[in-house]
């Protein structure tokens, strides 16, 4: 006999039915790893065009036209609001998308995101520590045409800045496919011991 009363439904604990609406920390979620993979896409997008078109457009000038050209395009870069936001915030979206996830358990997507942090982390790091000394050391040259020096500055920028880049392109790349991956991971319900 039934120890519930007439007409009363048992609490169930199993997995929420297809058509259901989605936990609060789910509907967080999908907005932060949409936000992280455009935000990541974009940053791999800017790599990669200067590994495919910029540096190499610009290795066909002398190093007075390649000092100056530089200049001016770290100018604009450096001048731009929205490069700064996207550039920090792609790393602040990914690591909040995996502590949300990590909270509520669902570890599978909260791995590849940590994954996605980790390899933009990278990338942060390496254009703090090489890539914007050396644009500082580019635009210490002051007018190319008059300076002493422009051909080893030169010299050592395209040694080191431009392998530095192909690093850069290739942990967004990284980290883009570790987001898609979750985001593939997130679309599909967990089983009732991943969810543990």
């Amino acid at each position: 006999m039934s120890h519930y009363p007439p007409h009363a439904t048992p609490y169930s604990t199993g997995p929420a039915r297809p058509g259901s609406r989605p936990p609060t920390g789910d509907r967080i979620t999908a907005p932060l790893l949409v936000a992280s993979v455009l935000c990541t896409g974009l940053m791999a997008g800017l790599f990669f065009a200067y590994d495919i078109s910029v540096m190499p457009g610009l290795a066909e000038l002398d190093d007075t036209a390649y000092a100056a050209a530089m200049q001016r395009f770290n100018a604009a870069i450096d001048g731009s609001a929205l490069f700064g936001l996207v550039f920090l915030a792609t790393l602040a979206l990914t690591v909040a998308a995996a502590i949300v996830t990590f909270r509520r358990k669902r570890r599978a997507v909260a791995l590849p995101l940590a994954v996605a942090a980790c390899c933009y982390l990278l990338v942060l790091v390496v254009t703090v520590a090489v890539s914007l000394p050396l644009n500082a050391d580019l635009a210490a040259l002051g007018n190319p045409a008059s300076a002493q020096d422009v051909h080893a500055v030169i010299d050592d920028f395209k040694a080191v800045w431009v392998p530095v880049n192909v690093f850069r392109t290739l942990f967004c790349v990284l980290s883009l496919g570790a987001l898609c991956a979750a985001m593939l991971r997130y679309g599909k319900p967990e089983s009732p011991s991943a969810l543990g």
